[in-house]
């Protein structure tokens, strides 16, 4: 197999990206900017309620490996999708994308996953997600090969709630490192730490080199107010660390050092869906190309300016050409 500079695992869901307005949230018991988990009739319901859509492969890790291969790197994605109308899609779109997806679907299971992303005109996007199979991701679904062809191993937080997804989790970890690789995890939200904390610190101290979280991510994994005090656990904990502070750009901590990123211009805000999968896309590119912690730090703050700049969670431009553009990549 072919050497890849990034491999994600996460859950694997189609997003459906419509615009709406508040009226329409009220209207469907949604609380604008939040996300929730729903059941497959919600799904359903709220489907067909809703105004016409995009309809692309989706997840966090997913929309992190678009990025990357959008950078010109070469990107792998290990996710669990049905086989049915909504893994079609999902498969179908992101290897269009010129992400390597080689997961085979799960007959006899329960549907693809989907998350109906509701936009309104103020760029906010209230997310109601069915995960359907995607989160049954077992050690099972790990593909070593496409895992030790890859730079850089990156893992979503969001699965790992099942302790099936969390084992195939630590053996994948395994691979990457037993091939001299390094691994990198996203915390994903708050309320996944909440739940796995000591779990997830103890992935973060002992089978991760980098870590990505935002402000909120990080103060709930070491339960405190203090995002300075934070920043020092996470610098003692991972060699390499990308703190996402919204409008106040990112820390970057490594090997001692604390480098502040500003947030690179953002015309008009339309859209912030993926805004901190599109800033790992760029910095894991980074890192994978031998760019420094700063210059990966920039890397991401230019992708995800982006894609908040307009619907979804793609970018609508080569982010290769942008950054050749802007003076971050020769």
């Amino acid at each position: 197999m072919r050497d890849h500079d990034v491999v994600g695992i996460g859950n694997a869901i189609v997003d459906i990206i419509v615009r709406s307005d508040d009226a329409f949230l009220v209207q469907q018991g949604c609380s604008k900017g939040s996300m929730r988990l729903v059941d497959q009739a919600a799904i359903a319901a709220l489907y067909a309620a809703a105004g016409p859509g995009i309809e692309i492969s989706g997840g966090s890790a997913a929309n992190t490996m678009v990025g990357v291969a959008s950078f010109g790197a070469r990107a792998g994605f290990i996710g669990r999708v049905a086989d049915d109308t909504f893994g079609e899609v999902f498969g179908h779109d992101i290897r269009a994308a010129g992400v390597t997806f080689t997961t085979s679907p799960t007959a006899n299971s329960e549907p693809t996953g989907r998350c109906l992303v509701l936009v309104t005109p103020d760029g906010q996007r209230t997310m109601n997600t069915f995960l359907g199979v995607s989160p049954q991701f077992a050690a099972a679904d790990i593909d070593a090969e496409l895992i030790a062809s890859a730079r850089i191993l990156y893992l979503e937080g969001y699965l790992f709630d099942r302790p099936q997804a969390k084992a195939a989790f630590r053996r994948a970890a395994a691979i990457a490192s037993g091939a001299g690789r390094k691994v990198a995890l996203s915390l994903s939200d708050p309320f996944c730490v909440d739940r796995h904390r000591s779990e997830l610190r103890e992935f973060a101290r002992t089978s991760t080199d980098i870590l990505f979280a935002n402000e909120a991510e990080i103060l709930a994994l070491y339960q405190t107010t203090s995002f300075d005090a934070a920043a020092r656990s996470a610098a003692r904990d991972c060699e390499l660390a990308a703190l996402t502070r919204s409008e106040k750009g990112s820390l970057v901590l490594s090997g001692g050092q604390s480098l502040q990123v500003s947030p690179a211009p953002v015309g008009r805000l339309v859209d912030t869906t993926g805004a901190g999968d599109l800033y790992a896309a760029g910095f894991l590119f980074g890192i994978a190309a031998g760019a420094g912690p700063q210059r990966a730090g920039e890397l991401g703050s230019l992708a995800a300016a982006e894609v908040i700049g307009h619907l979804g969670a793609r970018p609508e431009v080569r982010l290769a050409e942008l950054a050749r553009a802007k003076g971050l990549l020769s």
